[in-house]
């Protein structure tokens, strides 16, 4: 085994730390833009995560809500600053920026009011809450990790409200991969959602150059792969289904195609919607997926598709990105 001089690994170092920078500013600079065309604001009322017929999303960057019933209308917009966010139950999660290159998990109460705060390395991606409310959780992009050859991975982590106990990285959980335990340092996850006893969750993990759903067991400590080209699920309301990005021919270079996962056959539907979503869609209700796209210039909008393979696209909130139900 050769051993790296001292040179070189401070170039290693210098160069992957640019590229970190140059991706976080490219980043950071795509959604500061504010949209195209500034969406209505309504007024009379603060914005609020209790639950209700109304939508939560992110408008340039701030916390929104809309009405269900008419999205693309008037929206209240809120001073609080995230780049994702997800509520349930009335209880909230923001990625925030904390500083100019650092950011935070905030947890929210019903009318936005910070009960808990949690850094975390890298650039925010994904948040979830459970349908009770009661857990959190996150996923980053991050750098340096020596086993990749970009130099980038991910942390995905996941918060008790109650107990206040963290889980900082999924990496340290027991693996059982086809029947097997697994360890290897090149593990990743991301994407998490949560089943309804809030201690049972799906999530991807990569390992070896392939992707796979998992189900994981936050109090034993333990995950196991299910299926392979399952990314980013998020479990319909009654617990029988995942929407997820299924990559188009195994390749994550070719795009991702939205699909559903029925649990107790394994069998996926595509859904209507044929563009790239890289994204991980939320349920409005049991039957219809929300989700991000971007336009050509970067500027995000949110569209919604039946579950089921039917029907088409549709605009849904013009201007606006990572959406959730205020259930």
């Amino acid at each position: 085994m050769t051993t790296m001089s001292t040179r070189a690994k401070l170039g290693v170092v210098v160069a992957s730390a640019v590229l970190l920078g140059t991706v976080a500013a490219g980043y950071a600079a795509t959604t500061a833009q504010a949209p195209r065309t500034p969406p209505p604001v309504g007024g009379g009322q603060a914005v609020s995560l209790a639950p209700g017929p109304r939508l939560l999303a992110i408008t340039d960057r701030h916390v929104s809500t809309v009405a269900a019933t008419d999205p693309a209308g008037p929206r209240m917009v809120g001073g609080l600053e995230c780049l994702r966010v997800y509520a349930a139950a009335g209880t909230g999660v923001c990625l925030r920026p904390e500083t100019a290159w650092s950011y935070q998990v905030v947890v929210l109460d019903a009318e936005l009011r910070q009960t808990r705060a949690v850094g975390v390395p890298g650039l925010p991606n994904r948040a979830r809450v459970s349908a009770s409310g009661r857990m959190v959780s996150w996923t980053t992009f991050v750098g340096g990790d020596s086993y990749t050859s970009s130099g980038f991975s991910t942390r995905t982590g996941i918060l008790d409200t109650v107990t206040g106990s963290t889980v900082a990285s999924l990496e340290e959980f027991a693996i059982t991969k086809d029947g097997g335990r697994h360890r290897n340092p090149d593990v990743n996850y991301w994407g998490v959602t949560f089943t309804a006893d809030d201690n049972r969750f799906y999530a991807t993990m990569s390992t070896g150059g392939r992707r796979y759903l998992v189900r994981g067991d936050v109090a034993a400590r333990t995950v196991e792969t299910l299926k392979e080209n399952v990314e980013c699920p998020s479990l319909s309301p009654d617990g029988t289904r995942l929407a997820f990005k299924e990559a188009i021919d195994a390749d994550p270079a070719k795009g991702w195609r939205l699909s559903v996962l029925d649990l107790s056959s394994m069998r996926v539907t595509a859904t209507a919607e044929t563009r790239s979503v890289d994204d991980q869609a939320a349920w409005l209700d049991s039957g219809k997926l929300a989700y991000t796209l971007r336009r050509d210039d970067g500027q995000p909008d949110v569209w919604s598709v039946p579950a089921d393979g039917s029907g088409t696209p549709v605009l849904t909130i013009p201007g606006a990105e990572s959406p959730s139900p205020l259930t």
